[in-house]
């Protein structure tokens, strides 16, 4: 499968990666599983952002309180790796066993895209729409 992410939603999640490298950026993806038309930057509550991430928890829950309510549907999340590469850590494996969300992950300037299959990550081909 090949997964569709705008230009806009791409140039974003670099650009926030780039504006601050100190620290693991996350946010939420919306769309289908096939588009990614839109991301939500959230706060990173993370005990140690510079090397993990935790979504807000309200942000969370108000996202989902408003694709309940006809809003966007929440596809998947979207972090950085400030001193690493654009592919899942162990942490990020742990946290996302029994979630089939996307999870784009920026790092070095470069933009990987991966969805969780089973235990294991799978590497998802994407095009800039």
């Amino acid at each position: 499968m090949v997964v569709q992410i705008t230009r806009a939603v791409a140039a974003q999640l670099l650009a926030e990666a780039a504006a601050f490298p100190e620290c693991e950026v996350c946010g939420l993806l919306f769309g289908t599983p096939e588009r990614i038309d839109a991301a939500l930057p959230c706060r990173n509550v993370a005990a140690d952002p510079a090397c993990t991430f935790e979504i807000d928890p309200q942000a969370l829950i108000t996202a989902h309180k408003a694709a309940r309510a006809g809003g966007p549907h929440i596809i998947g999340c979207y972090h950085s790796h400030p001193n690493g590469r654009a592919e899942p850590s162990e942490t990020d494996r742990a946290m996302a066993e029994g979630n089939d969300w996307l999870w784009a992950i920026v790092a070095g300037g470069a933009l990987g895209v991966w969805q969780m299959q089973g235990r294991h990550f799978a590497l998802a081909e994407y095009s800039l729409a």
